[in-house]
């Protein structure tokens, strides 16, 4: 959860699809023989329960796994304003399928998917979201493989989002086509890789309540990034790690608004490890920088680092905390980008066996370039998912968000909170 639980499970589904299945597709054998795996121990949400995992479709060498979630939302905030907040209920529903290769070598994945909202308050709020996408792998020679994918979403910007100012009469479209090639080779005790990856976004222009336009022209942009990476073994739990990463970012230019376009990089160096069954993690830190080709803007620099780790205290716990400090593109008028800082704790506790309880907690913080502005985010959130047998399930969760922003230039601060229940078919 960064922004909030729902609109960030939303995002991930609808525009990560491409890059998680990339990993998805390594097979068991792979992870065995690979100096580099780390998973002695496996995470309350990806170990594998036989009498409720869907068993899928077989069709020649696939399985197609489809699924349908339907949610009922309770917000006390559905515009996200700090005015006169407003409740509102809504009916979400998401089919997904995924098609998955049975293949010894190689792997093939594809997925469509959808969400489709419809609020009983307010028909502004009324959204239908979908992607399709697809990854494959290439297994050129033991230790060496290709990766390809590409996505396309129809998407909107949550009225929480960090970029969503101003506040238009609808939630903001966006059209997102996105491709990523990697390559990897692991040499001994050496691996390296590289991954290009392709962004275009195209936004619609929104309108003010009293019907004028608020153009979105100048956020449209082409993100093409760059990385590149060696690891070293120093043994089979731990090696260190120096990565690389360029990025541009090519605004369309509109007329009567700065230039958004910039260029950038972050330099990390860290290491990855696992303390036997009970830790993993990886650490980086180091240098990012991002420069705008208008003056308009401040060019941002700094402090640059992730970090992710794991906490098995027992088999049926798993602790996740993770910090980033990245560079985002923002929606907000006068501001091209901001220095974001993200921190998120994440407890998964296995009740029963199919019944996964988690609670989470979240920070971010955005100080925003060319205005002084700088935003503040906490949340925090509970949910359940229970499995009654491998086909049908239900999910319950609340979540609460508090966003403050300070300076000259200041931003809504508001306050909201959800709660949902749903139910899960799955085949």
């Amino acid at each position: 959860m960064r922004r909030d639980i729902l609109p960030a499970a939303a995002a991930l589904a609808l525009f990560g699809a491409t890059e998680a299945s990339a990993q998805s597709l390594r097979t068991d054998q792979d992870r065995m023989a690979d100096l580099f795996a780390r998973d002695r121990a496996i995470a309350v949400r990806d170990r594998p329960q036989p009498a409720y995992d869907a068993l899928g479709i077989r069709s020649g060498g696939f399985t197609v796994f489809p699924q349908l979630q339907f949610d009922i939302v309770q917000d006390d905030n559905v515009f996200a304003s700090d005015q006169a907040p407003q409740a509102a209920t809504t009916f979400r529903l998401r089919p997904e399928i995924v098609a998955r290769s049975n293949w010894s070598r190689h792997a093939l994945q594809a997925q469509a998917l959808a969400a489709i909202d419809r609020n009983l308050n307010f028909d502004s709020e009324n959204t239908t979201d979908w992607s399709l996408g697809a990854a494959g792998r290439l297994d050129v020679v033991r230790g060496a493989n290709l990766v390809a994918g590409a996505d396309y979403a129809k998407a909107h910007e949550a009225r929480t989002a960090a970029s969503a100012d101003p506040i238009t009469q609808r939630p903001v479209a966006f059209n997102l086509a996105s491709a990523h090639l990697g390559a990897e080779r692991a040499m001994g005790r050496l691996r390296v890789s590289a991954r290009a990856v392709v962004h275009r976004y195209d936004y619609r222009d929104g309108f003010s309540e009293t019907g004028a336009v608020i153009e979105q022209d100048d956020r449209d942009r082409t993100l093409f990034t760059l990385t590149g990476r060696a690891d070293y073994a120093l043994s089979p739990a731990t090696a260190i790690f120096l990565q690389i990463t360029g990025d541009d970012r090519d605004y369309e230019r509109v007329a009567t608004r700065p230039l958004r376009s910039s260029s950038g990089y972050q330099t990390l160096a860290g290491v990855d490890f696992e303390l036997g069954a009970v830790v993993r993690g990886e650490v980086a830190a180091g240098y990012i920088r991002q420069d705008f080709e208008d003056a308009a803007f401040g060019d941002l620099d700094g402090f640059g680092g992730r970090a992710k780790l794991s906490w098995f205290p027992t088999q049926l716990t798993t602790v996740t905390a993770a910090a980033a400090r990245t560079v985002e593109d923002t929606g907000v008028i006068g501001s091209a980008g901001a220095l974001r800082t993200d921190l998120s704790l994440t407890v998964d506790h296995e009740l029963l066996r199919n019944l996964i309880l988690t609670a989470q907690a979240t920070y971010a913080d955005d100080a925003y370039n060319g205005l002084a502005r700088t935003d503040t985010r906490f949340g925090a959130g509970v949910s359940a998912a229970y499995r009654i047998n491998r086909r049908y399930g239900f999910t319950a969760g609340l979540t609460w968000l508090d966003q403050s922003s300070s300076g000259a230039a200041q931003g809504p601060s508001y306050r909201t909170t959800r709660f949902y229940v749903g139910s899960t078919a799955q085949f």
